[in-house]
């Protein structure tokens, strides 16, 4: 049974990428991350000994810390969050029961360099459409919650992301990690390139983005709707940031819907009260 404020591995892996998922911070020693420089999906690293400072930033969020085994600085960080006004636990086990369980994590490595207020900063085209939509959807939800998103005319990314110290995606440009790798789509990189692979709903939500992204709808059937859908929210949003925060919920609801009920149907028929179905018009 878990200690009292703690939440458990299999409670939190089904929290995480989904819209209402808690904030997770990992206070881990320098020392003890150096050793595993690997994240928690959409963790952020605090450090522990400045928790007074900063603490009061999570006042009534909901927050799971975590460190290396789930003891004195997860816990003790928790409750400085929780005196600050925030709903916190530590996750228990830590870090390390984490990886044993075999979840996935985002290696350091892959991850851009952050600004002066620990946000990775990214530059695409203008006018996104499927990828550029999908692939801010996976950085804010399993890579980094606070990441901007710059939207910018082509001919201009590659200098907005020298001038700004912004790190571009799905452009073509020498030097240019996220980008589409043959039949692979941006999101079908970036799904491999942070780890996150062993997840079957984002694996099977990268097939639904590859067939619309590539104009090729017999991949899956979905595909077809997505392309529709992002299509549709371009015509809705002159506000490139607008169509984002649009299409985060269209994303949400597809990475549940690949999570959670993709064995599931829907009939008009089936819904209606014992008695009340309709009955077939004579010939």
């Amino acid at each position: 049974m878990p200690a009292l404020n703690t939440i458990p591995i299999d409670k939190l892996v089904r929290l995480v990428g989904t819209a209402k998922g808690p904030a997770i911070i990992d206070v881990r020693t320098d020392e003890d991350f150096t050793a595993d420089a690997r994240l928690i999906p959409g963790a952020v690293r605090r450090p522990w000994a400045e928790v007074a400072n900063w603490a009061t930033d999570y006042r009534g969020k909901d927050v799971v810390v975590v460190c290396r085994e789930g003891h004195k600085l997860s816990q003790g960080a928790a409750a400085w969050l929780r005196q600050a006004g925030a709903d916190a636990e530590a996750l228990d086990g830590g870090v390390h029961a984490w990886i044993q369980a075999g979840h996935p994590v985002v290696p350091q490595a892959a991850l851009p360099a952050r600004d002066a207020q620990g946000r990775t900063v990214w530059v695409t085209r203008a006018r996104p459409k499927v990828d550029r939509i999908a692939c801010p959807w996976l950085i804010r939800r399993f890579v980094d919650p606070n990441a901007v998103f710059l939207f910018v005319a082509p001919a201009e990314v590659a200098g907005v992301a020298e001038r700004f110290g912004a790190t571009p995606f799905d452009v073509e440009g020498d030097g240019v990690t996220w980008s589409h790798d043959g039949e692979r789509c941006t999101f079908d990189v970036m799904v491999d390139g942070f780890g996150l692979g062993g997840l079957k709903p984002l694996t099977h939500l990268a097939l639904i983005v590859r067939g619309a992204d590539t104009a090729r709808p017999d991949l899956v059937p979905e595909a077809a709707g997505l392309v529709a859908l992002s299509l549709g929210l371009s015509r809705m949003f002159a506000d490139d940031l607008e169509q984002l925060d649009a299409g985060m919920l269209v994303y949400d609801a597809l990475y549940r819907w690949c999570r959670d009920a993709t064995g599931e149907t829907h009939d008009w028929g089936s819904h209606q009260p014992k008695g009340a179905r309709a009955k077939p018009v004579p010939a």
